[in-house]
């Protein structure tokens, strides 16, 4: 089972693919030209390490200045030390969620995320083989937790909903699992690797 999924992985992250945006759902949005975009990784860790193949994901600390609370990869910008954006993501899973960096196998890239708070990200697709104790780190991250990734590639488990940014409407992506409210540029990315799988 473990074979198939990995297979299915890789030859679905070799399709072309757009880039994916948090406006995508707000194609109103007027992006001022030129803007820079800082680069950033997140690491989307799938675990086979058991009968039922789970995706790792953290709950960030409510105490955060930017995005508290919100479901989210293990991930952010990338430091001048880092080879290359897939070191940036595993760099930010060590210390997010004490993965040891030598364990995950990488699979692929997804397209590149833009986000409300001007960052390019690229999502890096890994499967985890074996398991490993999970560390939050602190002040960063309240919890760390996985979901059944059958859930997560099911296109029929995504809604479209809204809320006010800046004075205007917003729509984006949701993919609730039970106490967890994944969202935003999460459930979008999460969304376009689900649409690739069901190609």
């Amino acid at each position: 089972m473990a074979r198939d999924l990995i297979s299915e992985l890789t030859e679905a992250l070799s399709r072309e693919g757009s880039r994916s945006s948090d406006f995508d759902l707000n194609p109103d949005t007027v992006l001022p030209e030129g803007r820079k975009l800082r680069p950033a990784a997140v690491l989307v860790p799938v675990s086979v390490a058991r009968d039922v193949p789970r995706l790792v994901l953290t709950k960030r600390s409510s105490a955060l200045k930017h995005h508290p609370g919100q479901i989210a990869f293990p991930g952010g910008k990338q430091d001048e030390g880092d080879a290359d954006i897939t070191a940036t993501a595993l760099r930010e899973a060590r210390e997010e969620i004490g993965l040891p960096p030598d364990m995950p196998r990488i699979l692929g890239h997804l397209p590149t995320h833009e986000t409300v708070t001007s960052f390019s990200v690229t999502p890096v697709v890994a499967i985890l083989e074996s398991g490993f104790e999970t560390v939050a780190e602190p002040g960063e991250v309240d919890e760390v937790f996985s979901v059944p990734l059958a859930h997560v590639l099911n296109p029929a488990n995504y809604v479209v909903e809204s809320r006010r940014w800046r004075g205007q409407k917003r729509y984006y992506y949701a993919v609730p699992y039970g106490p967890y409210y994944i969202w935003g540029a999460t459930a979008r990315m999460l969304r376009g690797l689900a649409a690739r799988m069901s190609e």
